[in-house]
């Protein structure tokens, strides 16, 4: 039966979490040892360096070179895809209950070495100890939940009613090929290894290739798995999305594609892969999530739910909060209450015990805060934050200070974009139906809370709301944290094209398709 890894709520459990620390300090000191190796592609079954290389460095400290991986070319790519669709046959007609013995032995892999994985991460990312934990966690929960959901499903093939007597007839979901896997910086263990198994647990192949800015978590899944799989069945090419990416949408070869990113990549992307012929896209593209915030709300789970979601790993996931609608009676209260507890985040180097605040991942998210806090000094007030942080202590990382601001235009494009930053507006509403209104005003639909003593207000939230994933008085976070088998993340409206979560039981049939068999006698 799966259960979710829930590190830190074990040791918390067992009120072991002095140890939790030790282990974690033990991995980062083990870790540092390893900085500066030269990594592979692994390509055809095999490990392919080269000289042209890109250097991986950490967001906390940019003098830090974590790793060199090769840049590779078109060509690299397309000898990936078409590896990738030799070995196909090889690996699709292993049996499904071999491939979840697969996945369920790498699981096993990363779970016995999650702190070391997860200091990687917090090096490679900056992800504080517990947002890095979290990350490994959710991708053990992944392997293991889609190899459940294979066998609960007995590989998706069943007998389905005969038309005619001497019929017999069954519907079979097969694999449709290769699929190539575009994953991004903020979840470079999770989001990468639950496409990549979505794909390759049901008997496609995979061409995975990772940020540029983390590569380092992506390889050591493919490190885990692929002497496991037929030669080629997984391959993964690290370089610019302008190449490897590019080369994927365009090639003809590849079966489908799954990605998670922007909308603006994401889009552009769907639109080159179908425009020759149909075939499955699954994307994920953000969110501008928002938070209601109720006359009738306990400000302290409030405060605390929002805080987490809008600034936990510094706003950079998908699903942060990052809009606010408060009720005009309790904003004072409410954003007083929220300005002090942000005032007290640590900000520093993610892998120190106490750190909540860790950098943002590159120099180009650093100017994006830069312009995204000028023109909130313009239009509207900044209550909290609006400044990069450069004293000796950050100099050397891409750290920004947690920012709220006020008073902007209802219709602003600090509130309409996403950015992808530790940047929250707090707006103010009259009535409810005003605040659904406000919040259901965006292109996006991934996230969204609200948090209300009123059951008609929070029936009125689920009914009326346009968010793939929803909460109700969450103080653990407004608008992050869906678990793997219990909360499906999937995004409505342009955060998504599929409709299908991840970690959900609907997300592997998406890559498959369904072949009707009828045999007569």
């Amino acid at each position: 039966m799966f259960e979710n890894e829930k590190t830190w709520a074990k040791y918390s459990a067992n009120n072991s979490t002095d140890e939790f620390h030790k282990k974690f300090d033990q991995a980062i000191e083990q870790e540092r040892k390893d900085f500066g190796k030269n990594y592979p592609m692994i390509m055809a079954g095999k490990e392919v360096f080269s000289n042209n290389q890109f250097q991986v460095r950490s967001p906390v400290d940019k003098k830090l070179v974590l790793a060199s991986f090769p840049l590779a070319s078109q060509e690299d790519t397309l000898h990936a895809i078409e590896s990738a669709r030799e070995a196909f046959q090889n690996w699709s007609f292993v049996p499904y209950k071999r491939k979840a013995e697969i996945f369920r032995e790498v699981a096993d892999i990363f779970s016995q070495n999650k702190f070391n994985l997860a200091a990687i991460m917090s090096f490679e990312n900056g992800k504080n100890r517990l947002e890095a934990m979290g990350d490994l966690d959710e991708a053990i929960d992944f392997m293991r939940f889609y190899a459940e959901q294979l066998e609960i499903n007995e590989g998706f093939s069943k007998e389905t009613k005969s038309a005619y007597p001497n019929e017999k007839t069954r519907s079979v979901l097969k694999p449709y090929g290769v699929w190539g896997i575009i994953s991004p910086f903020n979840f470079p263990s999770a989001i990468a290894i639950g496409m990549t198994s979505g794909a390759l647990i049901t008997g496609n192949t995979v061409v995975l290739k990772p940020s540029s800015d983390t590569p380092i978590s992506a390889f050591k899944f493919v490190e885990a798995i692929y002497h496991r799989l037929p030669p080629a069945a997984i391959n993964f090419v690290t370089g610019a999305g302008s190449v490897v990416g590019k080369t994927l949408f365009e090639s003809l070869l590849v079966d489908g594609i799954a990605f998670t990113g922007s909308k603006e990549v994401g889009m552009s992307g769907f639109k080159t892969f179908v425009e020759k012929r149909p075939r499955p896209f699954i994307s994920e593209m953000g969110g501008k999530n928002p938070a209601i915030i109720a006359k009738t709300a306990d400000l302290e789970k409030a405060t605390d739910g929002v805080l987490r979601a809008a600034f936990g790993y510094s706003g950079q996931k998908c699903s942060a909060c990052s809009r606010v609608y408060v009720h005009k009676d309790i904003a004072n209260q409410f954003l007083e209450k929220l300005v002090a507890k942000t005032r007290s985040l640590k900000i520093g180097k993610p892998w120190e015990k106490d750190v909540f605040v860790g950098p943002v991942i590159n120099e180009a998210a650093v100017k994006k805060f830069n312009r995204a806090s000028e023109i909130a000094r313009k239009d509207g007030k900044i209550v909290c934050g609006g400044s990069v942080l450069s004293d000796s202590q950050f100099g050397d990382g891409n750290f920004v200070e947690p920012t709220i601001v006020t008073d902007l235009p209802k219709d602003h494009e600090l509130i309409k974009e996403e950015l992808f930053l530790p940047f929250l507006c707090v707006e103010q509403f009259e009535n409810f139906d005003e605040a659904l209104e406000l919040a259901n005003k965006s292109n996006y639909g991934l996230t969204a809370g609200v948090f209300s003593k009123d059951k008609n207000e929070i029936q009125a939230f689920f009914e009326k709301i346009e968010a793939g994933v929803t909460y109700a008085n969450r103080a653990a976070s407004a608008t992050t944290g869906a678990m793997v088998g219990g909360q499906p993340f999937v995004g409505w409206k342009d955060s998504g094209i599929s409709g299908k979560g991840a970690g959900g039981a609907y997300y592997l049939m998406q890559f498959m398709r369904e072949q009707t068999q009828t045999r007569c006698e």
